[in-house]
């Protein structure tokens, strides 16, 4: 006779173990202090200027904001999107500035996107450790090489691009993703096949390269796992499309065609090995779920990924390029799949577990490691997320929407986002024609030239409604300028004139 504990107790037990947190939330949760506190401490560098001065725009008129970054009409830029709109109604109620607002975005971004990826793999396997080994594969498979880029989900680059509307979109994707899969393996409510097209539109409008990632893993999951045509699917699309069509502030269409950064993109097919080549260990796992199944959603979702990123590389539309980070999706789950199944451990098994482990070791020490190590901690010499300097000096001194001139590469994309205007906006924009934004570079260039007059420069400064100057050191301050302060590091002057 076997003696055991009573039925009452064995279902409490039971109670209990249900109750435990999963390695995913508990590891999850470190996860997300750590690194909201790595973004936390980076300072504004790169592209966070431009989303800065989007919320900076929105607070002063979110019905109709100017240009991001010039004094000229915003009509129809695509940084107007739903998520920057939210953020710019929170900096109107709150009274924040655009750049503390995009810096209290990070921690809510990486909690969309932690939440998302826990849902999302719980789809494809009921192992608890699996989500807690997606994560680890998705931030450090990459390669030896540094990739850094808005939309990579590297442990390094995620440090800078935390706070930006491409992190939560993604974070939305996952989403949208989980979604699609139980929908295309159960069915559901009309309701639900509607919810993941607003899903589906709302990413579409946030971050428009991203929705392109987003869409062909719905499509995978669709071809996959659908074994009959659902009527919910033709909803799906028209959901989405309403979303899309009803959204004022622009229309995605009008981005169709437009090849106006797609030379800022072509240094993403550059050193593509180096940069991604540990994901690759991914392969075998995706092999072996082909084997198995034809139809599977993660080989669909790389071959079609894979394809996309060609296509960008023949055509020359190298904006394509940016779902590479998220096409090594497919190859890093699915090894964390892989190795925490319920399969038994052969030795091809074990040789993967090994490979992965030295892989995600690699990655760490050689890339990585320097996005959560301070350097006041780092006894061996990191690399380290960059650190640009600060022209919050330059900005105390410069009202809201005043007119900056500079060519200064750091100044042109930090300072925007702390309210002034620029003479010529640093990045291409749908609301401003690029012959626009030409003759507004040639006019800076035609002002700080060293042969041009007095009377050339005060037509510059009338035509532009020019207040400020922000020279290089080794550019000479024209007679009529007043210089009022200097960079505390980089030596940069800032001169009034007008």
């Amino acid at each position: 006779m076997t003696i055991g504990p009573p039925h009452g107790a064995t279902a409490v037990l039971g109670g209990l173990r249900s109750l435990r947190p999963s390695p995913y939330l508990v590891f999850g949760t470190l996860f997300w202090v750590l690194m909201s506190a790595a973004a936390w401490r980076v300072p504004i560098c790169c592209d966070f200027g431009q989303h800065a001065a989007v919320v900076e725009r929105l607070k002063a008129d979110l019905l109709d904001p100017a240009h991001p970054m010039a004094a000229a009409p915003g009509d129809g830029s695509a940084y107007y999107s739903p998520y920057a709109v939210l953020q710019g109604l929170f900096a109107k109620v709150t009274g924040l500035a655009g750049w503390q607002v995009v810096k209290l975005s990070g921690p809510v971004n990486l909690l969309v996107l932690l939440t998302g990826i826990g849902r999302f793999v719980r789809t494809l396997t009921p192992s608890r450790w699996a989500p807690l080994l997606a994560l680890a594969c998705m931030v450090l498979l990459w390669g030896t090489k540094m990739a850094w880029w808005s939309g990579y989900l590297g442990l390094m680059s995620m440090t800078g691009h935390l706070p930006f509307p491409s992190t939560f979109a993604i974070g939305l994707m996952f989403w949208a993703w989980a979604l699609t899969a139980r929908l295309a393996r159960d069915g559901g409510p009309l309701l639900s096949y509607a919810g993941l097209g607003a899903l589906c539109g709302a990413i579409l409008l946030i971050h428009p390269i991203s929705s392109v990632a987003a869409m062909i893993g719905v499509v995978a999951f669709v071809l996959g796992w659908s074994r009959r045509p659902a009527p919910g699917w033709a909803l799906t699309a028209a959901a989405a499309a309403v979303v899309v069509l009803a959204w004022p502030y622009y229309s995605v269409f009008a981005l169709l065609g437009d090849g106006s950064v797609d030379g800022i993109h072509r240094q993403l097919y550059d050193a593509m090995p180096q940069r991604f080549w540990l994901a690759f260990l991914g392969l075998p796992a995706l092999v072996a779920r082909f084997r198995r199944d034809r139809r599977d959603p993660l080989v669909l979702m790389f071959v079609l990924g894979a394809a996309t990123i060609a296509y960008g590389w023949v055509s020359g539309q190298y904006t394509y390029g940016r779902i590479m980070g998220l096409t090594l999706v497919p190859l890093q789950f699915a090894l964390a799949v892989e190795l925490t199944g319920p399969r038994p451990w052969t030795w091809g098994r074990r040789v993967l577990a090994a490979l992965c482990a030295a892989a995600l070791a690699l990655s760490l020490f050689s890339v990585q490691a320097g996005a959560v190590v301070p350097r006041a901690w780092d006894p061996v010499g990191f690399d380290q997320p960059p650190r640009w300097p600060s022209y919050s000096w330059a900005a105390q001194r410069i009202a809201p929407g005043e007119v900056v001139l500079t060519t200064s590469y750091r100044a042109t994309r930090s300072l925007p986002g702390y309210g002034p205007n620029l003479v010529a906006p640093a990045w291409p924009d749908a609301s401003m024609t690029e012959p626009e934004r030409a003759r507004r570079s040639r006019a800076v260039a035609r002002y700080l030239a060293s042969d041009a007059t007095p009377a050339e420069r005060a037509a510059i400064v009338r035509q532009f409604k020019i207040r400020w100057l922000l020279l290089t050191p080794d550019q000479r301050v024209p007679r009529e300028a007043r210089v009022v302060a200097w960079g505390p590091r980089t030596g940069e002057v800032l001169a009034r004139v007008g």
